[in-house]
């Protein structure tokens, strides 16, 4: 195998080295724990199903003795179930991918696997119960059903309460710099710069940042955004030896298959390394796509915009649904927020402001209001017109950059900065989606003055119902320029669908709370 044409400091990989070593040997022994945990919590849940439901000992105890224990003769035949319960429930948590600890993981995708996994494996039980019925023993036993519906309920309980305290685990160890997969990163663009900025501020995605390689024949700086340039692509099997890596993500697209190819082959000699091209921020084909034939050749088919027909009735009834729930349990901190903007200075708490909806079509927009009354917006407007045309608009540093705002804003009030900062100031546009002209989901609605100067692909964003969140606002919001911010819109509208919106509405919640939104 090539060497590293690099001067490499052996220090650090032999020190990274042992703590991955290290970590190696502890995660099997974490995945071994929690099948034993899973296992007990299957056969405990049958069991105390079982009791709860028919009001009676599982196991005879002798008098003066604690062991041995006996069955009584009534859970006999649950007894028969009992011994292939764990195993199903086993192998279909392994089925839906809940034995993974590397890598990034979701709570609520977690929680929906479970919710899979004991759902099928209840109905597997059950058919063996009422099809086996113990063999011949049983055969004319007939079962409870209220025990298997106890024992879904507990079950289904018990081992999302196992996954939420090894997630919480999970998350406060990465804080720490542990149980992150040793990767790097290839290429020193625009790609790789959002790409390390989102892996090192978001350390729960499980990602160990090592170095930056270059593409072979350009000139190598000693860092990139706070990481150390390692070498150039041709040096990628030998580096992947010496750092222990794990996975590799490419985000420079003049890399040829042919080279990556190469590059898997020489590193799969020693220990599998894992390959992710990072597509250039979303331009690529959307999911919504089919394979035709005409004639002999293939064609994929690209799908029309699909947020269309039922579609929108679907998204519409949502928003309609959300809408009055949002006012009917947010009635008490829409009150308590009036009442402090009254209290901090003069002027309306709520005012319109005029925002351009889908199609180009102006309405007005619900806010709190966040700055004093009759504030001058000259600041704004100029510092929108850099940002749009991709000028030097950036109000915060290289390391944690801020687009679209104005830096120490003079405008804003005491309490306008804190419900800024947690989105209280956007809870009226509520108002707005009730009325049709928003919905909870989609692009930021912007104001006139900005689209002035919009370019013709970024007119795109009016082709659906501006949000109150969005794919924007959950993936970077100011920290993402406008032409970030622009693709991703153009993503989530080429990419709709029902669970997508679902999804963007829980990521906003841990948003929100962590004062992330400002």
């Amino acid at each position: 195998m090539e060497k590293a044409t690099v001067a490499i400091d052996t220090a650090a990989p032999i020190e990274l080295g042992k703590y991955l070593k290290y970590e190696e040997y502890l995660l099997p022994i974490c995945v071994a724990l929690v099948i034993l945990l899973d296992l007990v919590a299957s056969a405990g849940s049958f069991v105390l199903a079982y009791w709860l439901r028919q009001g009676e000992p599982v196991f005879v105890v002798p008098v003066g003795k604690i062991f041995p224990a006996d069955i009584t003769d009534n859970f006999r035949p649950y007894f028969s179930v009992l011994i292939f319960i764990p195993f199903v429930r086993i192998l279909l948590l392994r089925h839906y991918d809940l034995y993974r600890l590397r890598g990034e993981f979701s709570i609520i995708q977690d929680f929906i696997n479970i919710l899979k996994a004991t759902t099928v494996g209840s109905l597997v039980i059950t058919s063996i119960a009422f099809l086996y019925r113990g063999g011949v023993e049983f055969r004319d036993f007939s079962y409870s059903r209220l025990v298997f519906i106890y024992d879904w309920g507990l079950v289904f309980s018990a081992l999302f309460l196992i996954r939420f305290f090894l997630r919480t685990a999970q998350t406060i160890y990465r804080r720490w710099s542990g149980n992150l997969i040793p990767t790097l990163v290839v290429g020193t663009g625009k790609n790789a710069e959002v790409c390390i900025g989102e892996l090192l501020e978001r350390p729960r995605l499980g990602y160990r940042v090592v170095g930056v390689l270059t593409a072979d024949g350009e000139p190598q700086p000693k860092v990139f955004e706070g990481v150390p340039v390692l070498g150039s692509f041709r040096d990628l099997p030998a580096l992947a030896r010496q750092y222990a890596i794990r996975e590799v993500l490419i985000t420079d697209e003049r890399i040829s298959p042919d080279l990556i190819f190469q590059a898997i082959m020489k590193c799969g000699r020693k220990h599998r390394v894992d390959f992710r091209v990072v597509p250039n921020l979303f331009n690529c084909l959307p999911r919504k796509t089919g394979v035709e034939q005409v004639g002999s050749l293939p064609m994929i088919k690209l799908f029309e915009e699909p947020l269309r027909g039922p579609n929108r009735f679907l998204k519409r009834a949502m928003d309609l649904v959300l809408s009055v729930i949002a006012i009917v349990f947010g009635a008490p901190v829409w009150l308590a927020v009036m009442l402090l903007i009254k209290l901090d200075s003069r002027g309306p708490a709520i005012y319109a402001q005029e925002r351009v909806g889908m199609d180009g079509r102006i309405f007005r927009a619900y806010k709190f209001r966040s700055m004093y009354h009759n504030s001058d917006e000259s600041l704004h407007r100029q510092l929108m017109e850099k940002t749009i045309r991709g000028e030097a608009a950036n109000q915060g540093t290289a390391e944690k950059p801020i687009y679209g705002k104005v830096k120490d804003d003079p405008r804003i009030t005491r309490v306008g900065a804190f419900i800024r900062k947690y989105s209280l100031d956007e809870l009226p546009q509520v108002l707005n989606v009730l009325k049709g002209e928003m919905s909870f989901v989609g692009p930021r609605p912007p104001i006139p003055y900005e689209v002035e100067h919009y370019e013709e692909w970024h007119r795109a964003r009016f082709q659906v119902k501006p949000g109150i969140t969005g794919l924007w606002q959950v993936s970077g919001r100011n920290r993402l320029n406008f032409e970030q911010m622009v693709k991703l819109d153009i993503y989530y509208i080429e990419n709709w669908s029902l669970w997508l919106d679902i999804k963007i509405l829980f990521k906003t919640v841990p948003v929100v709370l962590k004062g992330d939104a400002c």
